[in-house]
């Protein structure tokens, strides 16, 4: 079965984070009781009249749903937190609990799940960081290697970060960690062993620590869901619920977002127990009412003179910080650029900056070294930098939620800040939802702002008298009956470039990954092939005497025996000369392979063959051979030897059947 069993921190088969995970089998009955009221209510809070809280929530736009809803307090004090969290709220300067604080603190301290919708810059951290402080207090200590208490999900690293410092400036006695991507594991799983009361981290990574049993969440009762509406954006809905599969279910869940969407509406239905519900301003998407929007309307090709010009107004005062929204990631690092050359202390942050770049530039643009950040959609949540002042929308957003919480970066705290947009035809998508946030937060409205509104029809920019495609005014020659048509939104020549390159690069890799799938497979099957095919035992040779080692003076003699017929046989030895008087070509001698063979023709002695040699009786040494003429073949001459009739006694002398060759003895 262990077999079986994917290691831990894989992907599994279809290579989603978390498919390796179990989800454990609750029993309610089995498990530790734990405390998680702890409010009681302040006499003030109880002596308050009904209409003065009335009043009170209808100046701060507050709605609430739910049932036996706690009231609101109006000062730190009435909340009842511990005297430690008192000073260290007064050490930084807080004076009163902003709207969200104010209902939500009550609700927390309660016990109670609760849904909080407030606008960006609203105080939403302090509403769930100070009641898990309560809720860590009240709770047997952990061993090492045990915890989180609090969990805290995020949609992004900065966010994780940015909370991070505010529970470290708030829980001085209680232990936190934050577990993100793009930092080193050993280093936050050292932490996590150590055994800490918070962790705050975003989805993916903590559930590779999950995956891989780093961090175990059976000790878990408080759970928040921040930015709950960017994160089912941004894709994280299984993850999440993953995640909420591995705590138990009587825990306490607090969800906060910006909008109420219908899939934020699902989650907290799932998730979420007799919840409470608390809606600070409009349910619709809003804007920040203390943000002055000013929308312009230009062509695209005109956007750089205007952020340079716009850049030259705003940048005359040194204390203001100016932060540019851009689409990808390479038009970021190019305005980047430019706007250096123009002599400004600028800095930019996208995906692909390393955890540590993003850290040093966020520290800079926060210390005022750098007074203007051009940034990507990953800057748009979460971010909180003081003393914001102007927010530039280089390119607008696919989304008007988007839009709300770029500009959200200024106007926090009750502070004030201006939004530049610059809006192209190509954004003509978003002009009526545009309109109707500025509508809604009394902003004036270009005119022709308006017109691009009025003439938008469906799901694309149609621009009056125009169909789709063709000239203008004409009409489809489609048979089909007449429905709303429009053309296809242009895009910029960036956008479609950087989705060129993409698909290339997917392209690629997944023909690389295909090569190297066949590779494997073509490896893997022959190697199962030799281990199936028997091996031979190959039977060593049996060599034959060794033959004399010659020396390189000596030339071997190479004997061909040619056979005419049955009853005669051509016997010819052939030998290397060194010197011939015929051309290679001509000659049949082959060359001579050292030099050392090379000798003068006149020392060559003629051997005759054996056949014509005799042995002391007379007659020849094979009997096949008698009777028959022998040729000799010596260099390039041939001579015929003639045996001796078998009377004879005496041997006929050696070479007296031909005559004498020229130069021999």
């Amino acid at each position: 079965r262990d077999r079986r069993r994917p290691p831990p921190g894989g992907r599994g088969r279809n290579g989603a984070a978390g498919s390796n995970l179990r989800r454990p089998h609750w029993d309610l009955s089995r498990l530790e009781p734990f405390k998680k009221n702890f409010y009681t209510p302040h006499p003030y809070v109880e002596d308050r009249s009904r209409a003065a809280i009335e009043e009170w929530m209808e100046e701060k736009d507050i709605t609430l749903k739910g049932k036996d809803i706690p009231r609101p307090v109006w000062s730190f004090e009435e909340a009842n937190f511990p005297p430690s969290v008192l000073r260290i709220l007064s050490k930084l300067g807080f004076k009163e609990p902003t709207a969200i604080q104010a209902q939500g603190w009550p609700i927390a301290l309660s016990g109670r799940d609760m849904v909080g919708i407030a606008s960006t810059g609203s105080g939403k951290t302090l509403s769930y960081i100070l009641p898990a402080l309560v809720h860590i207090d009240a709770q047997e200590p952990l061993r090492r290697g045990e915890g989180p208490i609090a969990l805290v999900i995020t949609p992004t690293r900065e966010l994780t970060q940015q909370i991070q410092e505010v529970a470290n400036e708030i829980c001085e006695d209680v232990s936190n960690v934050a577990i993100f991507g793009g930092a080193p594991k050993s280093t936050q799983a050292r932490e996590l062993k150590k055994g800490v009361e918070i962790v705050i981290a975003t989805p993916g990574r903590l559930l590779d620590f999950l995956e891989s049993r780093e961090v175990d969440l059976k000790r878990c009762t408080y759970l928040v869901l921040d930015e709950a509406d960017r994160m089912l954006d941004m894709g994280f809905e299984p993850q999440i619920r993953k995640i909420i599969e591995q705590i138990r279910p009587d825990r306490q869940t607090l969800m906060w977002s910006a909008t109420w969407p219908k899939e934020v509406q699902n989650l907290a239905e799932e998730f979420l127990k007799d919840y409470i519900q608390v809606n600070v301003g409009s349910l619709q998407l809003a804007a920040n009412h203390n943000i002055h929007q000013i929308v312009e309307v230009c062509m695209e090709s005109e956007k750089e003179d205007k952020l340079l010009n716009l850049l030259r107004e705003l940048g005359s005062e040194k204390d203001n910080k100016i932060i540019v929204f851009i689409e990808t990631k390479r038009r970021v690092e190019e305005i980047t650029r430019k706007v250096e050359r123009e002599g400004y202390d600028v800095a930019c942050i996208h995906g692909d900056k390393r955890q540590s770049e993003r850290d040093h530039v966020l520290k800079d643009f926060r210390n005022g070294r750098n007074r203007i950040l051009v940034a990507t959609d990953v800057a748009a949540r979460g971010l909180d930098v003081e003393d914001v002042r102007f927010v530039i929308n280089y390119d607008f957003p696919n989304n008007v939620e988007d839009y709300v919480h770029r500009i959200g970066r200024t106007g926090r705290s009750k502070k004030t800040g201006t939004a530049y947009t610059f809006f192209t035809k190509a954004n003509s998508k978003q002009a009526q939802d545009l309109v109707a946030i500025l509508k809604e937060a009394d902003q004036n409205i270009s005119s022709r702002l308006e017109d691009l509104a009025d003439n938008y029809r469906g799901g694309g920019t149609r621009l009056r008298g125009r169909g789709r495609g063709g000239r203008p005014g004409r009409r489809s020659r489609s048979r089909s009956p007449r429905r709303s048509r429009s053309p296809v939104v242009r895009r910029s020549r960036s956008r479609d470039r950087d989705r060129r390159r993409r698909d290339r690069t997917r392209s690629r890799s997944r023909s690389r990954d295909r090569r190297r799938s066949r590779e494997r497979r073509d490896r893997s099957r022959d190697r199962k092939r030799r281990r199936s095919t028997p091996r031979r035992r190959s039977t060593p040779r049996r060599r034959s005497s060794p033959e004399p080692r010659r020396r390189r003076s000596e030339t071997p003699e190479k004997k061909r025996v040619k056979t005419r017929d049955t009853k005669s046989s051509d016997i010819s030895t052939s030998r290397s000369r060194s010197r011939s008087s015929k051309s290679p070509s001509s000659s049949p001698v082959r060359k001579p392979e050292s030099p050392r063979d090379s000798r003068s023709e006149s020392k060559i002695k003629e051997k005759p063959a054996p056949s014509a040699l005799k042995n002391g009786s007379g007659r020849s040494p094979s009997p096949a051979l008698n009777n028959h003429d022998v040729t000799v073949r010596l260099g390039s001459e041939r001579r015929t030897v003639s045996p001796k009739k078998r009377g004879s006694s005496s041997p006929k002398r050696r070479g007296s059947s031909s005559p004498k060759r020229r130069g021999s003895p």
